[in-house]
């Protein structure tokens, strides 16, 4: 479709396959699927779900939000949640806002997705966004620790800059730029990037990011047993790496096989480290993402299983 190849692709983005989605399946689809995933692995009866965290930038429509959608899809009752826009930090936000309406002791289970079909705003005549992005979702779920456990959410920071909306973006679909004939043949609706200053200022927030987070809790690289970064590219994540100086075994990588899939990245990741017995219980695990906005944040976890 572009003027590429295979290898160009691989050697740039370390990215060798993704997954699109059907043609009229949509967030909330894929945000189902994450939770029927769930559930086969970690069974819990839904019914006592308090609240539903939906990170995407591609909501099924403006309004209802997809969390309601996916309330009404898994036949959920009495619960509520929202959607959160936050690029490809969306499961990173999400996650933490889960975190913290569970610690105010309110809400004991609280499901967090990151589900994105990225394959509805993608010009496939452009190069710079087209090879990048795929399709996919993961869920997760968060309960109240034990008295005494220490396998538990520890700490996040995040940060926005939004400066950086021009680099990566979506012109129209809002209220600045509403559907019209003019926004359609203008090509607006789909993702508009500047692939070098995206790409720059990710090596650098993730790294800054990461450190952050580990000098805020007295923690180097070598204390961390898991890193799992948002799946942009792999030359940031191998930099991010280097500069934690974490060996590449401890290393969570999965972007040759699914891209870029936004908020649906690091859920993915998580998967992949369970399937590869890379996760015990008491492993510390570094979260990272930096996506559009810029956004960009960390968590540090103990894993619980």
């Amino acid at each position: 479709m572009v003027e590429t190849t295979d290898q160009w692709i691989l050697e740039r983005t370390g990215i060798r396959e993704r997954h699109i989605a059907d043609k009229g399946v949509a967030a909330s689809d894929l945000a189902v699927e994450a939770v029927k995933n769930l559930v086969q692995s970690h069974p819990l009866d839904l019914q006592e779900v308090d609240l539903i965290v939906v990170g995407t930038v591609t909501p099924d429509m403006m309004y209802p939000s997809t969390a309601c959608l996916v309330q009404h899809k898994l036949g959920i009752h009495r619960t509520w949640g929202f959607d959160l826009s936050a690029g490809c930090s969306g499961f990173l936000y999400a996650l933490n806002a889960g975190t913290e309406f569970v610690e105010s002791g309110r809400y004991k289970k609280v499901l967090v997705i990151g589900s994105d079909v990225n394959s509805s705003m993608v010009n496939y005549e452009d190069r710079a966004v087209c090879i990048i992005f795929g399709d996919g979702a993961g869920a997760v779920l968060l309960e109240p620790a034990d008295e005494g456990d220490d396998n538990v959410i520890m700490d996040h920071v995040a940060q926005i800059e939004g400066g950086g909306g021009a680099f990566l973006y979506m012109p129209a679909g809002g209220s600045l730029n509403p559907a019209s004939h003019e926004t359609v043949d203008g090509k607006m609706h789909y993702i508009h990037q500047d692939g070098q200053q995206v790409f720059k200022y990710a090596v650098k927030k993730m790294a800054e990011m990461t450190d952050r987070i580990l000098q805020k809790n007295k923690l180097t690289g070598a204390d961390v047993d898991c890193f799992i970064a948002h799946q942009a590219n792999l030359r940031i994540i191998t930099a991010t790496a280097d500069r934690l100086k974490m060996p590449m075994d401890k290393v969570i990588i999965n972007i040759d096989r699914y891209g870029n899939t936004t908020a649906g990245t690091i859920p993915l990741a998580m998967q992949t480290a369970v399937e590869e017995g890379k996760l015990k219980k008491g492993d510390l695990v570094l979260l990272a993402a930096v996506g559009a906005g810029f956004t960009s944040g960390a968590t540090l976890l103990r894993w619980a299983f």
